[in-house]
């Protein structure tokens, strides 16, 4: 095991996980929006992925455009990344981690996120 993958496993195990929304909730291959302790989190859920994660959680807030749209983009692959491209300014985002590839001094947050059953579950340390 990469010593990345390990600090991952522990990483994971060490949250508090709490329901978000059902799996009934999410739309394949788009973006949905729930509510979490006063942020809009940005839901995808890509579950024709052969390997990897299916299910990625950003923040549904634009740093570029202010404008809480982040879900309602176009999900894509650039340079071999998953990427969702805001709706406004069409900037590009990694869903893995949140960077943004046109302007590196912008972040969406991520949290994790994992199905159990028929609940999405996010992550909090």
């Amino acid at each position: 095991m990469s010593q990345s993958h390990a600090a991952a496993v522990i990483e994971a195990t060490d949250l508090q996980w709490r329901t978000l929304c059902s799996r009934a909730d999410l739309v394949a291959n788009s973006g949905v929006v729930a509510w979490h302790e006063g942020a809009q989190v940005a839901l995808f859920y890509l579950p024709e992925q052969p390997t990897g994660k299916q299910l990625y959680a950003l923040d549904n807030h634009d740093p570029k455009s202010g404008a809480n749209v982040i879900g309602r983009g176009i999900l894509g692959s650039l340079a071999g990344d998953l990427v969702i491209a805001a709706p406004l300014y069409k900037q590009h985002y990694r869903l893995e981690d949140g960077s943004c590839l046109e302007y590196p001094e912008q972040h969406l947050r991520t949290w994790p996120v994992r199905l159990q059953g028929n609940s999405v579950e996010i992550g909090l340390s």
